[in-house]
């Protein structure tokens, strides 16, 4: 990996290595990778992250996730592609993204739960935490696109 800035990944290898770990983690765990991509791809959109945002959008397309699902991540409320449990997965994404306009409100994360047990809530919100780092270190540090 190349960097236009710093290389992160040799400065702080632990930090680096222990974020890897989380994040392999969380792609292991109860969101199943497709959600976990859909999150990570729509919360680095919000971040302006290129290169996170290259990397999710490259790994959804490997899956084999339907295009015109992919073209439309960014409008997914007006989108009629994604289902009740990734919209609710998705707005608690930006919601926890966008946290100047404060805690999420209780609709958003009542919506939530209707669809995720006390553990996928608690993965899901990992994953929003983690990819949200990701972001800062990649546009922070502007790693290069493979």
């Amino acid at each position: 990996m190349h960097f236009h800035r710093i290389d992160y990944t040799r400065h702080e290898p632990i930090a680096f290595r222990a974020l890897l770990s989380a994040s392999q983690q969380v792609h292991e765990g109860a969101l199943g990778h497709d959600l976990a991509e859909l999150v990570f791809l729509r919360v680095s959109q919000l971040n302006g992250c290129s290169y996170c945002i290259d990397m999710h959008a490259t790994a959804l397309r490997k899956a084999g996730l339907e295009p015109r699902k992919l073209d439309t991540v960014a409008g997914w409320r007006e989108s009629r592609f994604f289902d009740a449990r990734e919209r609710a997965a998705l707005a608690w994404a930006e919601a926890l993204t966008t946290l100047p306009a404060g805690a999420p409100p209780d609709a958003c994360y009542d919506a939530l739960a209707a669809h995720f047990d006390a553990q996928g809530i608690s993965a899901l919100t990992m994953a929003i935490a983690l990819i949200n780092a990701w972001n800062r270190l990649g546009v922070g540090l502007q790693p290069a696109l493979p």
